[in-house]
């Protein structure tokens, strides 16, 4: 008995030989994101293609873009499988980033307005 593994101590041991060995994502996962990547750059290509200009142009080119960076972070970086902890320390700071450039955005009409009310030349 004693050169024997329990049963309850081999299923909480083979988990973590094959963590120690390095974990394995099938292939397909790697081509459906690239396939993926492709079309999202296939369609950031059609919004110049088509002319698009303005507001429009541009959040669909930055949609764009942070879907393929989401996609890139998430699987071929491997931040879909690490520690919710680990995933908040890299992913919220960009965030945040992304609030305080909205709250500007929104401010900068007022400040704007402030600045030609108080530094206009008299006439």
């Amino acid at each position: 008995m004693e050169g024997q593994i329990q049963p309850h101590v081999h299923a909480a041991v083979a988990p973590a030989a094959a963590h120690a060995k390095g974990q394995q994502h099938p292939i397909k996962l790697y081509l459906v994101v690239w396939a993926w990547l492709f079309v999202l750059s296939t369609c950031s290509y059609l919004v110049d293609y088509f002319g698009l200009h303005g507001s429009l142009r541009w959040s669909l080119i930055l949609l764009f873009m942070v879907l393929k960076a989401g996609l890139i972070v998430a699987v071929f970086m491997h931040m879909a499988w690490e520690r919710l902890a680990l995933a908040y320390a890299i992913l919220l700071p960009p965030v945040l980033v992304l609030v305080f450039v909205a709250i500007m955005v929104l401010e900068s009409e007022y400040t704007h307005l402030l600045r030609v009310l108080f530094f206009a030349t008299p006439s």
